[in-house]
């Protein structure tokens, strides 16, 4: 489990191709490395991915096929930035909210208006994913912790709205993120356990 509190920005130092999959390297940048050992679990923009070698803060990572048709993680090139968080502990403030690290689809940046003191993002996701965000509820957007402003449906998709403070723009890569951009979206793990308790009530009156 994570916060969505970004610890530090890395970068991906190295692709490699194999056969189910591929391995990611990634410069781990000012994340505790001395803590890190390899069997770890570290969310990389919101990926939950686990170490398997660590090497001069460069951490190694084994994608599978699986992890790579649904997240955007095939599409990541050498040099990209990467938002890090390292696994919650008990010692560990929750500052942000509890983000499994267990993507839950992919959305679009539709569109980025910048302001003297904040940023505001609006993005779009399939309807069947926008149901579970919320007006002042929690989202995860490639790892962040944020809050929805706003939220409208349009036919088969659903945008919803966000502000970025200055702190949130510079401990991230979200400032670098421009319209048309893919981002991994993690819902809310309290409403995926509510829609589950209502579809099997549901399902209980009907039998």
């Amino acid at each position: 489990m994570f916060t969505g509190i970004i610890e530090a920005r890395g970068r991906i130092s190295g692709i490699e191709p194999v056969p189910d999959g591929l391995t990611l390297f990634v410069d781990l940048g000012t994340l505790e490395s001395e803590t890190i050992r390899a069997g770890d679990s570290i969310a990389v923009n919101g990926v939950c991915l686990t170490v398997t070698r660590l090497d001069g803060g460069i951490g190694r990572f084994d994608v599978s096929r699986e992890t790579m048709d649904r997240c955007l993680v095939g599409e990541w090139k050498v040099g990209d930035g990467m938002n890090l968080e390292s696994a919650l502990t008990l010692a560990k403030p929750l500052g942000g909210h509890l983000v499994s690290g267990h993507v839950d689809g992919t959305g679009v940046l539709d569109s980025v208006v910048t302001g003297e003191e904040s940023t505001w993002m609006r993005i779009r996701v399939p309807r069947n994913l926008g149901r579970y965000v919320a007006i002042k509820g929690s989202v995860a957007v490639n790892g962040v912790s944020l809050t929805s402003n706003r939220v409208t449906d349009d036919g088969e998709e659903t945008l919803f709205e966000l502000t970025l403070v200055p702190h949130t723009l510079s401990m991230t890569t979200l400032g670098g993120l421009a319209a048309g951009d893919g981002v991994h979206i993690e819902v809310d793990i309290l409403a995926r356990y509510l829609q589950r308790l209502l579809q099997s009530e549901r399902q209980y009156e009907e039998n």
